[in-house]
């Protein structure tokens, strides 16, 4: 298999169950190691240069099936752990990315709540705004739409619009149309090939 993802692009992945596209994922998040070849990134001046599993991962986002979500704490202190634990800017006090993340994805009134007693639409979101409290440059979200509503996954997809206006590169596994704006796509389970559409209705 060999893929190119650019810089302000959403590349989907998609395929049967058991195509390979958590495997995928999970390996350019440095969980796995790949068995042969590289996962390489290249710079703004088009040269390519190998990066380290760990110099990759430390510039992705990795959000899986799982939320990520510790039940016995508040919606805000599970963001304000994954501020501390991920990093990110720091000339913005997490509390203030916290907050942002919180009103993006529409936790606010929630922010005291503990998580555990949140649907798990509102768990999933909790999850996802994890984006939002640390700046890195690498979506990589598997599913990221199970569990949310119609206007969550609007939401999820601006944001992702967002992300991506901004340089931002997404890598998602998906079975389901995620609202994005002529997205890329990689087909796994038969011969890989990437496609482009005008919308989001696959390939």
């Amino acid at each position: 298999m060999s893929f190119t993802a650019k810089a302000g692009e959403a590349l989907l992945l998609v395929g049967p169950n058991g195509a390979g596209k958590t495997t995928l994922i999970r390996t350019i998040a440095g969980f796995i190691a790949p068995s042969a070849g590289t996962i390489s990134l290249t710079d703004d001046a088009d040269t390519k240069a190998e990066s380290s599993d760990r110099n990759l991962s430390e510039q992705c986002h990795y959000v899986g099936h799982l939320t990520g979500v510790k039940a016995n704490l508040t919606a805000e202190q599970n963001l304000t752990f994954w501020g501390e634990y991920l990093g990110g800017d720091e000339t913005e006090p997490i509390a203030d990315r916290v907050v942002d993340a919180l009103s993006d994805f529409g936790l606010s009134r929630l922010a005291d709540y503990p998580a555990g007693l949140l649907s798990a639409g509102q768990k999933r979101r909790l999850g996802l705004a994890r984006l939002r409290v640390a700046t890195r440059p690498i979506w990589l979200l598997d599913e990221p739409t199970v569990s949310l509503d119609a206007a969550s996954t609007e939401l999820l997809a601006r944001l992702i619009q967002r992300h991506l206006a901004n340089n931002g590169l997404v890598i998602a596994a998906t079975h389901l149309p995620l609202g994005l704006e002529q997205p890329a796509y990689l087909r796994l389970g038969s011969a890989p090939e990437t496609a482009s559409s005008a919308n989001d209705g696959g390939p």
